[in-house]
């Protein structure tokens, strides 16, 4: 996978992005800025590396634009921008329908909860940074992540830890 992280103009990712087209890689995600959909579409359509987008599309409509244009080959929405869990559930609807997979981006602790019922997940992104302040951090083992046994989406603070880190202003 290579992340551009919207970092490159039109040319620059046409040119980078071919020549890196053959290394074998799953995606190449976010090469130009987000809202450049022609740009999209027309580096889908001569690629033959999966083009990755969806850190910013604000709402399902987005996504469900995003796949109409033919801007993408994998779909990896933000909870944050996509409307929490009620918007990426749409979003899973409208990623079934057009048979397109679908990653998380960040949140791991709620993405691996809706992954299980998302059609087409494809890969949960995983990040530690919530362990320090869990009172029971989301193991992984033998590459697969365990959610605890325990109802609701299984997070609890570790008050403790949080106390430790409160900054006052």
């Amino acid at each position: 996978m290579a992340d551009f992280n919207q970092g490159l103009n039109f040319a620059d990712a046409l040119q980078r992005c071919h020549m890196i087209d053959g290394a074998g890689l799953a995606w190449i995600e976010e090469p130009i800025v987000y809202d450049n959909l022609d740009g999209y579409a027309q580096l889908a359509a001569e690629l033959k590396t999966p083009i990755q987008i969806g850190e910013n599309f604000y709402g399902p409509r987005d996504l469900h634009t995003a796949l109409q244009r033919k801007a993408c080959d994998l779909v990896m929405p933000d909870f944050m921008r996509i409307g929490g869990v009620t918007g990426w559930l749409r979003g899973a609807a409208v990623a079934a329908v057009a048979g397109i997979p679908m990653s998380t981006h960040l949140y791991p602790e709620v993405g691996a909860h809706v992954m299980r019922v998302t059609e087409t997940a494809h890969w949960l992104e995983w990040q530690d940074w919530a362990d320090p302040i869990l009172q029971q951090p989301y193991e992984i083992r033998d590459g697969q992540l365990h959610i605890p046994d325990v109802p609701g989406g299984g997070l609890e603070w570790n008050d403790d830890a949080v106390a430790a880190h409160q900054v006052e202003l």
